[in-house]
């Protein structure tokens, strides 16, 4: 059976399926507010992610940066 991305008159009330409709319109300031919400919890969301992966490579020390062994050939040191 098919996911479906609406709300049944069955189950819900005339308000909610009013409140439904207005944050799924484009042309409601519900809908603009709802995806502005949304743009802003991922931009948040992003650099918390950030902060807390930082911490974590800072505790477990693999923040430091990359010597010159790195770039270079291990085998021309034989």
């Amino acid at each position: 059976m098919a996911i479906k991305k609406s709300v049944s008159a069955k189950t819900h009330t005339q308000k909610q399926l009013d409140d439904y409709a207005n944050q799924h319109n484009p042309n409601n300031k519900a809908y603009q507010a709802r995806i502005a919400n949304e743009k802003k919890a991922k931009k948040s969301t992003r650099k918390q992610k950030a902060k807390r992966q930082a911490a974590l490579f800072d505790e477990l020390g693999l923040n430091a940066d990359l010597d010159w062994m790195c770039y270079s050939n291990p085998y021309d040191f034989d």
